[in-house]
């Protein structure tokens, strides 16, 4: 699925997500949990604002974002109510 990302300048210059569109819904990235490159992208695991994990892709040569992962919110066993 392509992306339409907000970036700006990492600690290095280089472009990081700060929030993308998901349809109508902006998602706020909250974290950046791990990155690494391959030849011709760039990988952005990230942490949304309700807690849900992606993994962007970012091609170089065409300056597209792609949505490669996504991983729903879990319930923390505390957070469960007991009957």
């Amino acid at each position: 699925m392509i992306l339409d990302v907000e970036t700006l300048p990492g600690p290095h210059g280089d472009r990081e997500p700060v929030a993308f569109l998901l349809g109508a819904r902006r998602v706020v990235v909250v974290n950046i949990l791990d990155r690494w490159l391959s030849a011709d992208c760039s990988y952005f695991k990230v942490e949304a604002d309700e807690s849900s994990i992606f993994i962007l892709r970012h091609f170089h040569a065409t300056r597209e974002w792609e949505l490669t992962l996504y991983q729903a919110p879990t319930a923390h066993a505390g957070d469960r109510s007991r009957n």
